[in-house]
């Protein structure tokens, strides 16, 4: 029982590596996980099935936040962003990257719509980067940052959901804690992903790539940054900005993607921002859009229940805690933070990972003397390795479905490889040093 999530997790990361699309490795792997447990083929699916239910919100949310961002991208604003980006960037490209990660970082916390910006803002610059000879893996760990790095080290927007997350699996299992203090602990596996942002930027990605030799249709994109030379403020970026900014408040005030999306999409329709004839054309692209990530996430959320029901997680924590030496606290921090890579990059949800590990990390952590504060770094590093790296994780699809555009771009060896050597290998190490110091 205890070896089903590294086998699954295996399983899925080869079928990936070997381009099988993402959905099909999941699905494989929840059949493996629920026969290796000792179910049947139509328990295992029926299990995976009901599972999905835990990422509905989630998918719902995605597929309005889609549309919203289709929305957004019809009144042009994006445009003018992409102009700034053209003139003063260009021929900058370590400036281009880093400029990306900012706008990453604020979808994360001051304008909400997660992964939604991606598929408008990326593919009108995909012909710049050629022309720049950008190497695109570059940009794709600059996303991954964005959307990761502000949700662990900012207590805002979706930072403020995944420390709170965090707060109540400390508490609920006997420590008390601080929402602040656990935002400073964040700061810690944080700072390692800064690391690794800046490794990629300036040593590993530096160099030129030139992608000319492979044939492909960039008229769209070219047509893109050639109307965003022309974008001036209009009546109707106005409203889009009122329209965000309702979103972000509706947002903040019910805690609720679904009911923040869904009013900056009214706002949009009711301000006359975007015709309202053109709704089904939006709705309909925003799923087209955003469709796939959502489906992705049903998946990986099918897959988690099979692996959380039948025990699989609950027996591999308990091995590990019989393990040899586990009494030292090194070791001990070092083995937790590997079992929260396992898990999280099988499930591909930092904050689906924590109430799973909360439980089993915490009894684990008193016994072995750790303090409330290193608990803390523990447990959010334990949830958040994985996320970037991870096929099944939206910090790594949200990236593709941008840089993709043009067909250029692999989901796993441009986006997966890339993102998991520069930030979970910094995570783990600064996890690992901040709980054996505090």
């Amino acid at each position: 029982m205890e070896w089903i999530v590294v086998v699954t997790v295996l399983i899925m990361t080869v079928l990936s590596l070997m381009r099988i699309n993402v959905v099909l490795a999941i699905v494989v792997a929840s059949l493996v996980a629920g026969l290796m447990s000792g179910m049947n083929i139509t328990d295992t699916i029926s299990m995976f099935i009901d599972g999905m239910s835990g990422q509905m919100e989630t998918a719902l949310s995605y597929i309005l936040l889609g549309a919203f961002a289709v929305a957004i991208g019809y009144t042009g604003i994006t445009t003018l962003l992409v102009n700034v980006l053209v003139k003063v960037l260009t021929g900058k490209k370590t400036m281009m990257v880093l400029a990306l990660a900012g706008v990453a970082c604020l979808s994360q916390n001051l304008i909400p719509v997660h992964i939604a910006f991606i598929p408008i803002l990326i593919p009108p610059l995909l012909k710049l980067f050629d022309q720049m000879r950008l190497d695109r893996r570059a940009v794709a760990c600059a996303l991954t940052f964005g959307l990761q790095a502000p949700y662990i080290m900012l207590p805002v927007g979706f930072g403020l959901v995944f420390q709170k997350i965090v707060l109540e699996g400390l508490n609920s299992n006997g420590l008390s804690l601080a929402l602040g203090d656990v935002s400073k602990a964040m700061l810690i596996p944080g700072a390692g992903m800064i690391v690794g942002l800046l490794i990629a930027v300036f040593i590993t990605y530096r160099k030129d790539r030139d992608l000319s030799g492979l044939k492909v249709e960039l008229k769209k994109a070219e047509e893109q940054i050639a109307a965003s030379t022309k974008a001036g403020f209009t009546r109707q970026h106005l409203f889009t900005i009122i329209a965000i900014i309702a979103a972000l408040g509706i947002q903040i005030w019910t805690k609720s993607l679904v009911a923040g999306a869904l009013a900056g999409i009214l706002c949009m329709f009711v301000f006359v921002a975007v015709p309202f004839r053109k709704n089904d054309k939006i709705v309909s692209e925003g799923i087209g859009m955003m469709g796939l990530i959502a489906f992705v996430m049903l998946a990986a959320s099918g897959y988690g229940t099979i692996l959380k029901d039948t025990g699989a997680v609950d027996a591999l924590v308990k091995v590990s805690a019989n393990m040899p030496g586990i009494d030292n606290k090194v070791f001990m921090a070092f083995i937790l933070l590997l079992i929260g890579l396992l898990i999280t990059i099988g499930i591909g949800s930092s904050f689906g990972t924590i109430p799973i590990i909360a439980a089993l990390y915490v009894p684990m952590c008193i016994a072995a003397g750790f303090s409330p504060f290193a608990t803390a770094i523990l447990i959010g590093t334990a949830g958040a390795l994985g996320d970037a790296g991870s096929p099944a994780s939206d910090s790594t699809l949200g990236p593709t479905a941008g840089l993709n555009a043009d067909g250029r771009h692999n989901h796993i060896w441009d986006t997966c490889v890339p993102t998991f050597l520069h930030y979970n290998i910094p995570l783990l190490v600064f996890g690992w040093v901040g709980a054996i110091m505090f």
